[in-house]
């Protein structure tokens, strides 16, 4: 039996972002019966408890509110605690799989007490979050160390993008590295035309089917919305820009409005936060085109959904997207018009199922979660 210590998610059931719902659908989709799984999972209880969630193991950590610190004792305690089951449990063969790159700083003490329980030590690095703006220099800086001194003590690390293996290849030759990809869900929506959810949003909204344009992501800098706001403030279209995103009591939306003004421009339109799955589905699958504006990182998820959901993709032209959207999209830079003259191209009418059906085609073949659990089963059972 192989056990595998999943530590730098806030755990499960997933309520958050890209590594929750990785960790959650490792386990709605296993298949070994070989493999174990242990979840830590961020509490603010007074006591730790386990809990059984879908045949996981899962225990509560209560880290202290350290602010940006939090999540770097956060893990520091979720591994020593692990440490503690492995002992209690006299556990032989174990994985301890870090997500991201924090604790990066301290990982040396720790790998060598892995290693002294006879477990092994992997990391998914996430995207490069040092380049992040939100991040002051100082904490830039200690990110790009913690960075380097994971790629140097882990047993292997495990990219999610192609390009970002690339990147740890080239920056740590030391490193051993493999890719395994994120997934998403290719299931189309299940809500129609006629859903009331449907109609009474879209007429809040004031937005209709196949005429406005969509972002979905996190609402920060390094998501390029100046650009593609100005952008799209400046073509011809006639069709709406709706914007999905955490933008309530965000200083970012002033800085955005003062330097674009498009409280001005009646079709930009953010609605805030959408977190119903398949009423998103039902938005991507409607939206006349995605507009991906994601420069930092490596897979992303909202990158997999518009491919999986939407015909058209208007892509920023970065290696992290290209090797992930291939020719199913189109690409764009942040050169002044570059962005425009693709919408006001786009708007011309052409049919682009095909490119649909080719993003689609890229999504089943590449990115299901049944592929990507497969193989992170495998890696798990036999590589170390």
């Amino acid at each position: 039996m192989k056990h595998v210590f999943i530590i730098g998610s806030r755990g499960l059931p997933a309520k958050y972002g890209g590594f929750e719902t990785f960790v959650a659908e490792l386990v709605a989709n296993q298949n070994s019966s070989e493999i174990t799984y242990h979840v830590a999972c961020l509490s603010d209880a007074e006591h730790q408890t386990h809990f059984d969630y879908q045949g996981v193991d899962c225990f509560t950590i209560k880290a202290p509110k350290l602010g940006p610190a939090r999540v770097i004792a956060y893990d520091m305690m979720a591994i020593d605690y692990s440490l503690k089951v492995i002992k209690e449990q006299q556990i032989e063969s174990s994985i301890f799989y870090i997500l991201g790159n924090t604790i990066g700083a301290f990982i040396s003490h720790y790998a060598n007490k892995i290693h002294k329980v006879g477990g092994q030590l992997y990391v998914n690095p996430d995207g490069l979050e040092w380049k992040r703006s939100k991040w002051a220099k100082p904490v830039q800086a200690y990110l790009k160390y913690a960075e380097k001194c994971m790629a140097n003590r882990a047993d292997l690390i495990i990219s999610d993008n192609v390009a970002i293996e690339d990147y740890i290849k080239t920056s740590y030759p030391a490193a051993k590295t493999t890719f395994i990809a994120y997934g998403t869900d290719v299931k189309p929506s299940s809500l129609s035309h006629d859903s009331e959810q449907v109609r009474s949003t879209f007429e809040k909204w004031g937005i209709k089917e196949n005429h406005y344009y969509l972002i979905v992501g996190r609402f920060v800098p390094e998501n390029n919305y100046e650009t593609a706001i100005r952008e799209f403030m400046a073509s011809d279209s006639q069709r709406n820009l709706v914007i999905i995103c955490n933008h309530d009591g965000n200083a970012y939306l002033e800085q955005l409005k003062a330097k674009t003004h498009f409280d001005r421009d009646k079709r930009v339109k953010f609605v805030g936060t959408v977190y119903d799955k398949e009423f998103l589905a039902y938005i991507r699958e409607n939206a006349f085109a995605y507009i991906h504006g994601h420069e930092v990182g490596g897979t992303n998820p909202g990158l997999l959904e518009a491919l999986a959901h939407t015909n058209l993709n208007l892509i920023l032209d970065v290696d992290f997207n290209k090797s992930v959207a291939g020719p199913s999209g189109f690409y764009w830079n942040k050169q002044s018009g570059n962005l425009t003259k693709l919408i006001n191209d786009a708007d011309k009418g052409i049919d682009y199922s095909n490119y649909g059906n080719r993003a689609k085609n890229i999504i089943r073949d590449r990115y299901t979660w049944d592929k990507i659990v497969g193989e992170y089963e495998d890696l798990f059972l036999h590589e170390s």
